[in-house]
């Protein structure tokens, strides 16, 4: 079944230095872009991961070269995601995004890439919260729980793909078993990409799942010991945990978003302040 478009969606996969977000980097990334009509454009770019600190190339897991078959030295004349982030940027403007396990990884890895380098310097109009996200993993675990290789098996006829755990092969893997779930689930599944991206399930805050919205949409912690409070009421009891998240271990995405949450909440204390007549 041809995918419903009203925009274009966006199928990526990614390969990496290693699984920890907030140290690892990108070493492959693929698209397949499919814009309605059922056109299709393919692009992987292999990037050397690089230190912006440090000023040097991030070494790659022996485990994860393991899996993707990529070495240290096959980088070392690529360009760095610095160097390419105009152009992935470009591709992803105004499109919808899917992937296989992408809203857990993926998707996370790929914004901490643009903040980096961001904060390198690089000038980007880059908001990955506001696509809609269809993982297609999801909506086979809830159909079929398995992984990508198995999934591949039982929806698109059997037999293993080549080149499994390379960006390429894995992206568009994903876009045929999302294809083939549609023909295979036509009473539960919708052709529409709204619909489809509900199988991503809680919406999270931040891509790491530190802060989600709770059954009142307010940003609430989801981790340690203020789990199930909102950021509010954590901010109005102990302000120096968001100066502690900023000096911490988590990803730059987490920290923009508790960043933005204490901008909101110094701001309507001084508008109150201000309505109050009462600045000081």
């Amino acid at each position: 079944m041809q995918l419903n478009l009203t925009r274009p969606l966006l199928f990526f996969d990614i390969e990496s230095t290693g699984l920890n977000i907030p140290t690892d980097g990108i070493i492959e990334l693929s698209f397949v872009k499919v814009f309605p009509g059922g056109e299709e454009r393919i692009k992987t770019w292999k990037i050397k991961p690089w230190d912006y600190v440090n000023r040097r190339q991030i070494p790659i897991n022996p485990e994860a070269s393991k899996v993707n078959g990529i070495t240290d030295d096959m980088l070392v004349d690529c360009p760095t995601f610095f160097e390419v982030a105009d152009e992935v940027a470009d591709w992803l403007k105004d499109s919808d995004l899917a992937g296989f396990n992408s809203a857990k990884f993926d998707l996370p890895m790929l914004a901490e890439e643009f903040e980096r380098a961001a904060l390198a310097g690089k000038e980007l109009s880059v908001n990955l919260h506001e696509p809609l996200m269809v993982d297609v993993q999801n909506i086979f675990h809830a159909m079929e729980p398995r992984n990508l290789r198995a999934a591949y098996r039982f929806y698109c006829g059997g037999a293993d793909f080549e080149n499994a755990h390379t960006a390429e092969a894995d992206t568009v893997a994903t876009y045929e078993v999302l294809k083939a779930q549609l023909d295979r689930y036509p009473e539960q599944l919708k052709n529409d990409v709204a619909q489809l991206s509900s199988f991503v399930g809680r919406k999270y805050v931040d891509f790491s799942g530190h802060l989600i919205y709770n059954e009142d949409g307010e940003p609430t912690i989801n981790f340690g010991k203020h789990k199930g409070k909102t950021a509010r009421q954590v901010y109005n009891s102990e302000p120096s945990y968001f100066a502690w998240i900023q000096q911490g271990s988590f990803t730059l995405d987490t920290k923009r978003r508790f960043a933005e949450i204490e901008k909101q909440i110094k701001l309507e204390r001084l508008s109150a302040k201000f309505n109050s007549g009462k600045l000081f």
